[in-house]
């Protein structure tokens, strides 16, 4: 068995562009909420979400053609990728190509290349529909586009797990290094799904938080949460095994020490109430990655702001720590960002990753009311000094999919 080790990243999301500016809006408590602007959200009931700002797609590609070839969703992760690549310094080495792979996911694809040419099939006929538009809208595309970018020929794949995503994408990469399949992988994920339909259907599906207030918007385990934002963009990470990182003077940002994938078997969209599979999930990375002093660990929550969710993954930390659950160090990065969906995952675990290297706990932004059913220390408002040696990231999707990871602080 091999060590795995975080040797890059990169990011795209509502509260910034790059590893810098996103780590001192997390650490700062900025919010990325506001009202939508990406379309006219005048005949639907949700009025707030979390958009990317300022995204410039030029930084990236070499022509506006690829661009217009890409749908906004393989945008986000081509930029967090390279990102990645330039932060780890692994093009600059002679790297085996055959032994680097590429494991990016995305809960939704292209659904908004899909709700466009549904558009012109219905205004325009089916000779008008785009010849890009299954490559655009599969996705595998983000997976498949950066694996061209860079030449990575080895294990390539995305993941579908919904919120679960990229944390499984990173746990997937994480086994694969570590049995031996690949030096390198690129994991991670991407989303870009704010548009009427995907609103639309989440609302229906009574999700959504319906306040016109941004900092009201997303309120993890505040008693006031009423549903998540909707948020949106790509978080990446350079995994590397440990000795092919050190070989070539690599700055080791952090380890991966466990992963957990299960399912609650339940619901189609609520999770247990019971937490069993979140339990399991959490329970296994805890005695896989040998966590012993809660005090000493950051655990970035799945934290949706929804009422089952929070109540459920707080049931989840007590089960497994009892009453050392008081002694962790708890946020919810959601309440900045709201929730990136298949990205999320990965962004957490970036800010986890930052967490751990500046010894420093992100917030919890606009919590003010505790509820009894969630009553662990959430890091309210403001950032913590605190000397942590593990970062746990947990991501519970629809379908019932649990996903659970642990880093420990990087040693080079």
């Amino acid at each position: 068995m091999y060590r795995v080790v975080v040797t890059g990243m990169g990011v795209v999301s509502p509260v910034g562009n790059d590893i810098e500016s996103f780590k001192d809006s997390i650490m700062k408590g900025k919010c990325g909420i506001d009202k939508i602007s990406r379309f006219d959200a005048s005949s639907i009931k949700v009025h707030l979400d979390a958009e990317v700002k300022d995204f410039e797609p030029k930084k990236y590609y070499d022509s506006m053609q690829e661009i217009r070839r890409s749908d906004l969703f393989m945008q986000y992760a081509m930029a967090a990728s390279y990102q990645a690549v330039e932060n780890s310094k692994i093009m600059e080495e002679n790297l085996d190509f055959k032994r680097f792979g590429v494991y990016i996911g995305s809960g939704i694809g292209g659904i908004n290349t899909t709700l466009q040419q549904a558009k012109r099939l219905e205004s325009k006929g089916p000779e008008m529909v785009s010849p890009f538009f299954v490559p655009m809208m599969i996705g595998n595309m983000a997976s498949g586009a950066v694996s061209i970018r860079f030449k990575a020929q080895g294990p390539t794949l995305p993941i579908v797990t919904a919120c679960a995503t990229s944390t499984h994408a990173i746990g997937e990469a994480y086994r694969a290094i570590k049995h031996g399949y690949a030096d390198a992988i690129l994991a991670g994920g991407s989303e870009a799904s704010i548009n009427e339909l995907a609103m639309a259907g989440f609302i229906n599906c009574q999700a959504l938080n319906l306040s016109e207030n941004p900092k009201e918007g997303s309120l993890p385990f505040d008693k006031r949460r009423n549903g998540f934002v909707m948020g949106e963009g790509a978080g990446i990470l350079m995994l590397e095994e440990y000795e092919h990182a050190q070989k070539r003077g690599a700055k080791i940002l952090a380890e991966v020490v466990a992963y957990e994938n299960t399912a609650d078997a339940y619901h189609i969209t609520a999770p247990d109430p019971e937490a069993l599979g979140a339990i399991r999930a959490i329970s296994n990375v805890v005695s896989k990655a040998g966590i012993s002093d809660a005090s000493k660990v950051y655990v970035n929550a799945h934290g949706t702001g929804t009422h089952l969710n929070d109540a459920m993954e707080t049931k989840a930390l007590k089960a497994v720590f009892k009453e050392k659950a008081y002694d962790l160090h708890i946020s919810s990065t959601k309440s900045m960002t709201g929730h990136m969906m298949g990205a999320t995952g990965a962004v957490e675990a970036i800010a986890s990753v930052l967490a751990l290297e500046e010894g420093m706990i992100p917030p919890t932004i606009n919590y003010l009311e505790k509820d009894p059913e969630c009553d662990l220390d959430y890091t309210p408002n403001t950032a913590k000094k605190a000397d942590i040696d593990f970062a746990i990231s947990t991501s519970l999707g629809f379908g019932g999919h649990n996903a659970c990871i642990a880093l420990r602080k990087g040693e080079n």
